[in-house]
């Protein structure tokens, strides 16, 4: 399999895509803007969606599933919603085809089969879950309503790039009900905290927690607290939204409870989502020139075994034990069985696929009691005796999720520059790998637009560990009581 990847520091778009491709995670469809993930890429998404699902359980929150459509009306009484996102909204006119009498063979759109209503298609479900929650809402005891819901949605881009930005994509949104504003507010808090946990612990990818401007925030929303990554070519990824929607969507649809003094009241709401996004900042975060490099706690296959130079019955046996013993570890293992390719081709593709470690035995080895071990993250090979080998794996997998953390927050570390002056942050932009820029901001929609709108940089967040610190705009020159992170971003 000749890998042909593009070279990063040459060309990172090309780059991006040849290992989405190459590495069998997904690829184009004969839908325009939309992707066929392939089972090495659904995989991937599984061993995310698995554990971000035991996650959402463990706080508190339960599965359920809401229509793809939305009917016209329920998505308009929203209006900032609405507003938002109605340049990306599919929307459904008819139900039928019928046989086109100019054209034999070819169809056409039934004029009698018009909906009564048009229906969106769901880029977002706040309308439809919130219309269903004025039904099942009534008192004080059915709160906090705690809903998840794993699904498809569509936002009809012009510009995609396969995970990262796509007509159709695979997410998860919850959708809570609270009694109270302060306890709303903890919810989105605490599921920022869920992202950024999952993030730094599972995908090694370290992110900046904050919240956003009035301008960057979601559409409906009181607040949106976010966790941003950044990306190997300096640009930022929002990795993930929480949002404190305040009663908006309470009063859109006219949600109310009686509260323990039978006075009725409108409820609190949050919501907050995760995609397949993730897997773009996975590639992106960690991969070099050879292919994928995945963390092992995500990693579809975390331990290879490769024969050398093909499989045999004295080295099958060998395999078999190890690939025994490692399943009872809980490790995800693979012994590659293909006698048609050769071992140097065996080692490119795992290569290229991300596998974390590879153990490659050969009759040699088994005369000498080892195997050899070569780890994806640091290229680094190893001879080590059989006995004990499970054990130096399950460390070696510890080792490398830590690595490739460590070396990622040691590059957002190194590519966070604090400005004072708009020369200095322009300068910072020219750079092949900008980063993150930290500089003061008056508050002002205003400062930030033509900011945007000067240098394509907007502000990623305002961090919340970000101190009290007396300054002045980069911009304006105005009076600024704390730092912000500016970046440009996908």
């Amino acid at each position: 399999m000749a890998k042909a990847i593009a070279n990063r520091e040459e060309d990172y778009s090309q780059w991006y895509i040849d290992i989405v491709k190459k590495a069998n995670l997904a690829d184009n469809s004969a839908v325009r803007g939309c992707m066929v993930i392939k089972p090495y890429g659904y995989a991937l998404w599984e061993n995310m969606r698995d554990q971000l699902d035991k996650m959402f359980k463990e706080t508190g929150h339960v599965n359920a599933y809401f229509p793809l459509f939305v009917p016209k009306s329920l998505f308009e009484a929203e209006e900032k919603n609405a507003e938002g996102f109605a340049k990306e909204c599919a929307i459904v006119t008819h139900y039928r085809l019928k046989n086109n009498p100019d054209e034999p063979g070819k169809l056409m759109v039934d004029p009698e089969a018009k909906l009564e209503e048009e229906l969106i298609v769901r880029p977002t479900s706040e309308a439809i879950i919130w219309n269903t929650y004025r039904d099942w809402i009534n008192s004080y005891r059915d709160l906090p309503l705690l809903i998840n819901q794993w699904a498809n949605v569509v936002r009809w881009e012009m510009r995609t790039r396969l995970f990262l930005r796509t007509a159709e994509f695979l997410w998860q949104e919850g959708h809570t009900a609270h009694a109270t504003k302060e306890e709303a507010i903890e919810e989105a808090k605490r599921m920022q905290d869920v992202y950024a946990q999952f993030a730094e612990e599972y995908m090694a990818m370290p992110v900046v927690r904050g919240t956003k401007s009035e301008s960057e925030r979601f559409a409906g929303a009181d607040d949106t607290y976010t966790i941003e990554a950044l990306m190997q070519d300096g640009k930022a990824l929002q990795a993930g939204t929480s949002h404190f929607l305040g009663q908006n969507f309470a009063k859109a649809f006219e949600v109310k409870f009686s509260n323990e003094n039978n006075q009725e009241e409108y409820v609190w709401a949050t919501s907050w989502g995760v995609s397949t996004r993730l897997i773009g900042g996975l590639i992106m975060t960690h991969s070099d020139n050879e292919g994928l490099v995945l963390p092992p706690k995500l990693a579809p296959v975390q331990v290879v075994i490769i024969p050398i130079p093909k499989p045999g019955e004295e080295i099958d046996e060998v395999a078999e034990k190890l690939m025994k013993d490692l399943k009872a570890k809980g490790i995800r293992v693979q012994y590659d069985t293909d006698d048609k390719k050769r071992p140097g081709f065996k080692f490119a593709e795992h290569e290229l696929r991300g596998v974390p470690v590879r153990v490659g035995i050969g009759k040699r080895d088994l005369e000498n009691g080892v195997v050899e071990i070569a780890r994806r993250d640091t290229k680094e090979k190893s001879t080590q005796p059989l006995e004990g080998v499970v054990a130096h794996i399950e460390q070696l997998l510890e080792d490398i999720q830590n690595n490739l953390f460590n070396r990622a927050l040691k590059f957002r570390e190194e590519k966070t520059t604090s400005v004072d002056t708009f020369e200095e942050f322009k300068a910072v932009l020219a750079q092949d790998i900008p980063g993150f820029i930290s500089a003061h901001w008056d508050g002002t929609n205003e400062t930030e637009q033509k900011i945007k709108e000067l240098t394509k940089a907007t502000i990623r967040c305002i961090p919340n560990d970000a101190p009290e610190e007396e300054g002045q705009c980069v911009f304006s020159g105005k009076p600024s009581s704390r730092r912000v992170l500016f970046a440009k971003a996908y």
